[in-house]
């Protein structure tokens, strides 16, 4: 008993504790204190290491910029292996060398890495002759540009009435999709173009789109034509546009149709129906008006020999005056005397005695001979 009370007192002294509450409050503070400023050295610590690192990064990186630029300056932008000499230009129409340059500010010595290609095509594209454009760096010296141009559809003009389009400064080349040109170099293939009149709803200028409805319908009719099978049958000439409710076609036969603003197809349609009906019964089509959907007014010329027949034997006879007999000097004596000398033989009546022309004037002559000889 005595051992076991021995060591239960034993076990209580050890577990005694040996602080009161306030000397544990303020260990507690002291070792708070020291942890917070050992985590605001890490701290301290880590962010510089951070920042060590971000400004050995950026003067890597700066260095490593810096040193690029100056071996690409001198190896490629300052070579003067690669400065442009040659610049090579194909199209397909008529725009000029110098224009083309002139437009896309480029310039032989320049250096072919400093050329932006996509400014040059951006620049070539806003001429109005340009379709589609392509620039190309050929290395080491070479730069190819390569332009589709617009192809011209027809003539148009604000007037009504025009002779001659190459002359004519309110007369402007048009494109499929409407763009305005006028062309530096005309070619001869210019002048068989259609040609559209009476443009007066928007101003004509160079390298402008029209958006006029007329305009429009007139550069679909061209299309149509060209694409279908009367193209050989139905050749426009003329196109005016000066009405706003239809269009009147004059085509190369000097026939004349009236076209609506639209269902354009419906009425060549229609238009087919009446060229095969002239071809089967031998006829030239005059005018026809394709605006109404039924009962559609049409007119067909006179054949050729009919009408050379007319004016070589017109259908009505001349009027034939019968001459005046002319009496001779004797005659008219006998008859101032008021008698007849025995056996002269009466006087003819006017209408039994009517000489020609030619007859008239040799009776004259004989009636002066015989008169010589009394």
């Amino acid at each position: 008993m005595k051992e076991m009370s021995s060591s239960l007192g034993r076990s209580q002294a050890r577990n005694r504790r040996l602080s009161n509450v306030r000397q544990r409050r303020q260990q507690h503070l002291l070792d708070v204190k020291v942890r917070s400023r050992r985590a605001t050295q890490h701290q301290v610590r880590s962010a510089m290491g951070v920042l060590w690192k971000m400004v050995l990064v950026a003067g890597l990186c700066t260095g490593g910029y810096v040193g690029v630029r100056e071996a690409a300056a001198r190896l490629f932008f300052a070579n003067p292996d690669y400065q442009i000499k040659t610049i090579e230009l194909q199209t397909d129409g008529t725009l000029q060398r110098e224009e083309v340059l002139k437009t896309a500010d480029l310039h032989e010595g320049e250096n072919i890495f400093s050329v932006n290609l996509a400014q040059i095509r951006d620049r070539v594209q806003q001429l109005p002759q340009a379709d589609e454009v392509e620039v190309v760096r050929k290395l080491p010296n070479e730069i190819n540009i390569r332009i589709v141009e617009r192809r011209p559809v027809a003539w148009i003009t604000s007037e009504t009435e025009i002779t001659d389009p190459f002359a004519s400064d309110a007369a402007f080349l048009v494109g499929r999709r409407g763009v305005l040109m006028k062309q530096k170099k005309l070619l001869p293939e210019y002048l068989g173009l259609p040609l559209i009149l009476g443009c007066k709803t928007e101003s004509l200028e160079q390298g402008k789109v029209i958006e006029s409805p007329e305009a429009q319908t007139a550069l679909e009719l061209l299309r149509l034509t060209e694409s279908s099978l009367l193209q050989t049958r139905f050749q426009i000439r003329e196109i005016d546009i000066s009405r706003s409710y239809y269009l009147l076609v004059t085509d190369k036969s000097h026939s004349r149709v009236m076209f609506a603003l639209n269902d354009l197809e419906d009425q060549l349609r229609r238009l087919q129906v009446f060229l095969d009906y002239c071809d089967k019964t031998k006829q030239e089509l005059e005018t026809v008006n394709l605006v109404p959907q039924r009962n559609i007014p049409v007119t067909f010329t006179s054949p050729a020999a009919s009408v050379i027949n007319d004016t070589i034997e017109p259908a009505v006879e001349p009027r034939i005056m019968k001459a005046i007999p002319v009496h001779t000097l004797e005659a008219r004596v006998r008859q101032d005397s008021g008698g007849h000398e025995p056996g002269a033989p009466a006087p003819k009546s006017r209408a039994a005695s009517a000489p020609a022309p030619k007859a008239i004037r040799n009776q004259q002559k004989k009636a002066h001979k015989n008169n010589g000889e009394q």
